[in-house]
């Protein structure tokens, strides 16, 4: 049920994209222990002049590589948190070639009765999930 939203700066080909896409699923998957099919994920691609991401002056580099991960999930443990972010960089690097460096991430908590999955129901409230 985490809904990840991915900036980054345009460029990548579609296999690119696929690639990114499913190693950080495969992260989520990991780290929250969700089933398979909870994959839910949109891509925003900007011109460089269209998103600025530095450092916040800890000296990390970015290029063009970058990826901005936000995710709205559930309230998660820190431990859940922590290791996302290390899976999360370590799958992105083995199956992307994107530097740890280059990636940042934000998590947005929400509770149950914040997620409908479609009939206008709060499926976390009636059972249904």
């Amino acid at each position: 049920m985490p809904l990840l939203r991915f900036d980054l700066y345009e460029g990548r080909t579609d296999q690119e994209l696929k690639a990114l896409l499913d190693a950080v699923h495969r992260a989520m998957v990991d780290a929250f222990g969700v089933p398979e099919r909870d994959r839910y994920q949109i891509v925003r691609e900007h011109k460089a002049s269209r998103m600025i991401m530095e450092d916040t002056g800890l000296d990390i580099p970015r290029t063009s590589a970058f990826v901005f991960i936000q995710v709205t999930t559930r309230p998660r443990t820190i431990a859940e948190k922590k290791a996302f972010y290390e899976l999360t960089v370590a799958k992105l690097e083995g199956s992307c070639g994107i530097a740890p460096s280059d990636v940042m991430i934000n998590f947005v908590t929400c509770e149950d009765e914040d997620w409908s999955f479609g009939y206008g129901r709060a499926q976390f409230l009636t059972g249904e999930l």
